[in-house]
């Protein structure tokens, strides 16, 4: 096996781990799917791909510079943006419910504004990096980090497809449940974010 496929392959797996393993990722998406399973797929999508795109915005900053960003004074900031927004995410999703019927419609640039957001913020995504660093050369850190985005958009996309089949339109009744419940999600974990 070349270096290049196996720096894919391990960057596809930890993309998967990372985003199935991170309670803000999954209370980010949830609220934001919109009760059908096509449309919540698409928010999954959408997600993972801006989530993506903030990693590899790092990875990439972090490749140029190696040393010399203060990668921990950002990380610290921009996981208490990503409290905010989580509580924000939580907020809209109780006004849905209150409003009365849940509209099915996927609110694309939030989903993929609030991916970015966590793509750059916080610790957890330097299991994206960090191993980029270490490979032995650009091709092979830039594979790991093409497999990275590519896990994450995967794992993201399922996620939310989950979701929406649990909030399908044939149970408007579960679509509300469902919506109350992951935006409590958020909130909670947001409000632990913020707490950092």
């Amino acid at each position: 096996m070349s270096a290049m496929l196996a720096a894919l392959l391990a960057g596809l797996t930890a993309g998967l781990i990372h985003v199935l393993s991170g309670p803000d990722h999954l209370a980010a998406v949830a609220p934001l799917t919109g009760g059908r399973r096509v449309a919540a797929w698409r928010a999954g999508f959408l997600w993972g791909l801006g989530h993506s795109t903030g990693v590899l915005a790092v990875g990439l900053l972090a490749l140029w510079l190696r040393s010399a960003l203060p990668l921990e004074a950002l990380s610290s900031w921009s996981e208490r943006l990503v409290g905010v927004v989580l509580i924000g995410v939580g907020l809209w999703g109780f006004r849905r419910v209150l409003q009365g019927p849940i509209e099915s419609h996927v609110h694309v640039h939030a989903a993929c504004a609030v991916g970015v957001l966590h793509g750059i913020a916080g610790s957890s995504h330097f299991l994206g990096v960090l191993p980029a660093l270490a490979l032995p050369s650009t091709a092979a850190s830039l594979g790991y980090l093409g497999g990275f985005g590519t896990g994450t958009v995967v794992a993201m996309s399922g996620f939310a497809f989950g979701v929406g089949l649990i909030g399908s339109e044939r149970a408007p009744q579960h679509r509300r449940w469902l919506l109350s419940a992951s935006s409590a999600i958020a909130i909670v974990v947001g409000a632990v974010w913020l707490r950092g």
